[in-house]
């Protein structure tokens, strides 16, 4: 009888974080800031169908970077839990601490569990009343959560594109130049991006109940450079 290949479990877990990672730094970057009004999300994405960005309720969005069919099943999961949520309990039970709690439960399930890790980074970001009361939750493919404060930045260069963010972000900052020094971070010195590359979204308090809202076509150009 032939004896299976022992493999020790930390050099598991190390080839399928490195796994996760280079599917993961092989797609486009995704940044997140809260601004003076509230919180806007930036992806670089030519797509206008293949949505990284999207609701999931009143005043919470999903964003995903990685394998699309993989996050967007993620997204579809998000938006039955809060509407079964709120319909049970009420609205305002439904927030971004507890759907963040329940994919990092799910990811790190799969990333422990299974053969293959989702090769995905997620952001849930739920709007406040107030800048202080704005979430957001980075949750990595093996379930990690990170409660940023005021910006993150998912996927492809992470770690250069967090850098150049750290440097423009100014607290306060109103939604115009928010955009313009996310697409400058997420371009980088050498290129750079124009409306119909990238896709951006806003929780906005000046939407109403429902504060989700995309910005495109002529509204985005305007509030990008020319």
């Amino acid at each position: 009888m032939t004896m299976p290949y022992y493999v020790a479990p930390e050099q598991v877990m190390k080839d399928r974080a490195e796994y996760a990672q280079k599917g993961i730094a092989r797609g486009r970057s995704l940044v997140a800031v809260t601004y003076d009004d509230g919180i806007l999300v930036v992806a670089e994405n030519p797509s206008r169908t293949l949505h990284k960005i999207s609701e999931i309720y009143d005043r919470v969005c999903f964003a995903g970077v990685g394998k699309y069919n993989e996050f967007d099943q993620l997204r579809v999961a998000g938006i039955r839990h809060a509407d079964t949520k709120g319909y049970a309990y009420s609205r305002d039970d439904v927030d971004a601490r507890s759907l963040a709690n329940l994919y990092a439960q799910y990811l790190g399930q799969v990333f422990t569990h299974e053969m293959k890790p989702l090769e995905v980074e997620i952001l849930v970001a739920e709007l406040g009343t107030s800048e202080v009361g704005n979430r957001l939750y980075h949750i990595a493919y093996d379930g990690t959560v990170v409660d940023e404060q005021r910006a993150t930045v998912l996927g492809g260069d992470a770690d250069t594109v967090a850098g150049r963010l750290d440097q423009a972000y100014e607290q306060g900052w109103s939604l115009a130049e928010a955009l313009r020094a996310c697409v400058s971070c997420l371009a980088g010195p050498d290129r750079s991006l124009h409306a119909d590359e990238i896709e951006v979204a806003v929780l906005s308090r000046a939407n109403g109940r429902r504060t989700f809202r995309r910005l495109e076509g002529a509204e985005l150009g305007e509030l990008l450079p020319s």
